[in-house]
């Protein structure tokens, strides 16, 4: 893809292009043709349900899966010709918990920095603002650790050894509220150091807190953009509706033809209408359904109700 001499123009990078994975004898498609760039000193958001090739993507970035076709240049080194470079730039930390359940928090830590030949004391100021939340415990077996402290575990061990760019698939999966709130914040803190950061997630709140996103679905990106491009971008008329018996109004909703989509969202209901529609006429419709207690407002739309309309 790229010449040896162009490599330098791609330093502190990600480039991947046409990248196209196949499980089952091909039966079964995680990658189609998945093309996107990250340029130096983003925080750069893979959002899309499970099951949509997010994992895929990112072990391939991380040189643990092989591609069936296409490129992908890591700061400036091919991820299956440079697989060894790869892994001493990258900061990987997968979806699923991985370090040693029974190694204790500071045994974990000391083994990762050994495995790059560095040690705690060395990059201490990366993983500071992490590690100190956790150093109570550091005698404790990682196995006994609550899901926010494995969560920040993993992450002091994947920047130990100071890496150029920060993998992470969907670290914040089954995290409280608060954990994953702190978690955003480190990573923050984290892009101000100068380190790239490429992290997947399914909670579509998240996405406000990358620089750019790409929108995923079947393999394939559905959209690329800033959160705020694709918020512009959207073009529905959208409307909140809210009452008793959520469940029972969200079928009445789905049951009226001047409604387009109609979609849970939280505490009330997401939908999308046709413009001759006014408030009133559907509020006259719901009450007549058996819904007299109905509050309908507009509504500014969140990146989750730009993917449900892509």
């Amino acid at each position: 893809m790229f010449s040896g001499a162009d490599k330098e123009n791609y330093n502190k990078m990600i480039e991947v292009e046409n990248l196209h994975k196949s499980y089952a004898k091909g039966k079964v498609k995680a990658l189609n043709g998945v093309t996107f760039s990250v340029e130096d000193g983003e925080i750069f958001g893979v959002i899309g349900p499970d099951g949509a090739g997010k994992s895929s993507l990112f072990r391939i970035l991380a040189s643990l899966l092989l591609p069936d076709s296409g490129n992908a240049i890591m700061n400036g080194h091919d991820v299956v010709k440079d697989y060894r470079k790869i892994r001493q730039i990258i900061g990987y930390m997968p979806g699923r918990f991985s370090l040693y359940q029974d190694l204790t928090v500071e045994e974990n830590l000391t083994f990762f920095a050994t495995l790059f030949n560095t040690t705690i004391e060395e990059n201490y100021h990366l993983i500071k603002d992490i590690y100190q939340q956790i150093e109570p415990f550091k005698k404790r077996r990682a196995g006994a650790l609550s899901g926010g402290m494995k969560q920040k575990l993993a992450l002091s061990c994947a920047l130990i050894h100071k890496p150029d760019i920060l993998i992470l698939d969907e670290p914040t999966t089954g995290v409280d509220p608060v954990s994953r709130k702190e978690f955003w914040d480190m990573l923050g803190r984290l892009k101000e150091q100068g380190i790239i950061i490429l992290v997947s997630t399914a909670y579509m709140d998240e996405a406000s807190r990358c620089d750019r996103i790409a929108l995923i679905r079947e393999g394939e990106f559905i959209a690329n953009t800033t959160p705020q491009g694709i918020i512009d971008d959207y073009s529905e008329i959208l409307w909140s509706v809210e009452g008793t018996h959520m469940s029972a109004l969200l079928s009445a909703l789905r049951g009226f033809s001047a409604i387009k989509t109609s979609f849970a969202f939280g505490d009330k209901h997401h939908i999308t209408v046709e413009k001759e529609l006014s408030p009133d006429e559907l509020r006259q419709y719901l009450v007549n359904k058996g819904f007299g207690d109905v509050r309908i407002a507009p509504v500014k739309p969140t990146v989750e109700d730009c993917f449900m309309a892509i």
